[in-house]
């Protein structure tokens, strides 16, 4: 992010800084998803508690 600051501020193309902005929507976007896949295979176990389940609920509106 920190590059397309830089980016903005040397007055780079448009073009360029769109292209960059998409990059980093798309790395974050494949981050949370990486997160909250992990984060559900761990709460998906035969023993999961009532906890667990209001967590996994709370959890699936960021998908």
């Amino acid at each position: 992010m920190r590059s397309v600051v830089e980016m903005i501020e040397a007055e780079r193309p448009c073009l360029e800084v769109a292209t960059q902005l998409q990059a980093v929507e798309s790395a974050i976007r494949n981050a949370k998803q990486a997160l909250i896949h992990d984060h559900l295979d761990h709460c998906l176990d035969a023993d999961s508690s009532e906890h667990d389940r209001a967590e996994l609920k709370a959890i699936t509106r960021f998908l």
